[in-house]
């Protein structure tokens, strides 16, 4: 029996990884809109204030072993009444959501897609940490605006194609 130093052993199980994310197409850039100033809300506009930033550190971190020169370009633009109206339904019964147009594009158009996903609080519980109260409407933590914006990010990348 041989035994293989740290850095082969560590390589050789890294592969199927590197290969997986090789098989992926390649993404060159996401982009994510909000008007925040068309929120006529003050409280929910500043509550929804780092939205573009974080959904888009969000996405990316998701495609990282996809980043490349060529390749999809994914394009989100956020439905702002919607926004605003989940914030102000904080304590009503609806669940809050969150909605945005996905636009997914590339240089020969061989790979296109446009949808509009809505994420709902519902559907954003399983990314909270551990011990954080489950809600089925939005409330103003910071856990449950991450748990959006990571629910948001996966279904997005779940159907790049």
């Amino acid at each position: 029996m041989r035994i293989l130093p740290a850095m082969t052993l560590l390589a050789t199980l890294a592969l199927p990884l590197t290969a997986h994310a090789k098989d992926l197409t390649p993404v060159e850039s996401v982009k994510v809109e909000t008007d925040v100033t068309a929120i006529s809300n003050p409280a929910a506009a500043r509550f929804w204030g780092r939205l573009s930033d974080d959904l888009t550190a969000a996405i990316l971190s998701r495609v990282q072993p996809r980043i490349a020169d060529k390749g999809l370009r994914i394009y989100v633009d956020i439905n702002e009444v919607s926004l605003a109206n989940s914030f102000q339904t904080a304590m009503g019964t609806q669940d809050s959501i969150l909605v945005g147009q996905v636009n997914v594009s590339s240089d020969d158009n061989a790979k296109f897609d446009a949808y509009e996903l809505t994420v709902s609080m519902e559907m954003a519980n399983r990314y909270l940490p551990e011990g954080t109260v489950a809600m089925t409407s939005l409330t103003d933590t910071p856990e449950h605006y991450r748990a959006l914006v990571s629910a948001f990010a996966e279904n997005v990348v779940e159907r790049l194609k």
